[in-house]
């Protein structure tokens, strides 16, 4: 006998109101966790566009400061009758190349794969699962 002298089984009420009670903590542990991973995704937007911004920056800001005197130094020392327009390609297709690097880099941060709060999903499945089997349990307890 227990204290409440029903033989191990418990009131229909006493279930309902354990169920309301961890119903309502299992609701805010997953705002919780949702809350996490939303600043998460948020720390890999700020972080994907500070390399995106960065990576336009360095292509825009390099390109106009050193790369017109490599045009002319391979204008002038590597080409024959100064092709400068040669230069310029070949000093164009580099920093193309570095300035796709740094841009795919951080668009990858910036993916939907990397912003959706998988975790929380998973949980939220799981505790939808949990939920069923104690509604279906038939009122006993273990």
């Amino acid at each position: 006998m227990t204290l409440d002298g029903r033989d191990g089984r418990r009131s229909l009420g006493t279930l309902l109101r354990d169920l309301a009670e961890g119903s309502a903590a299992l609701v805010r542990g997953e705002a919780r966790l949702a809350k996490i991973e939303l600043s998460q995704a948020a720390t890999g937007i700020g972080k994907g566009t500070a390399l995106v911004a960065t990576g336009a920056v360095l292509a825009l800001l390099g390109s106009l400061s050193v790369l017109a005197g490599i045009v002319l130094l391979i204008g002038d020392q590597w080409l024959p009758a100064d092709q400068y327009w040669l230069g310029a390609l070949v000093v164009l297709v580099i920093t193309g190349a570095i300035a796709v690097v740094l841009a795919r880099r951080g668009m990858s941060l910036l993916s939907p794969a990397q912003l959706a709060p998988t975790e929380t999903v998973t949980t939220l499945k799981e505790d939808t699962e949990w939920l069923k089997q104690r509604l279906t349990s038939g009122g006993t307890s273990s």
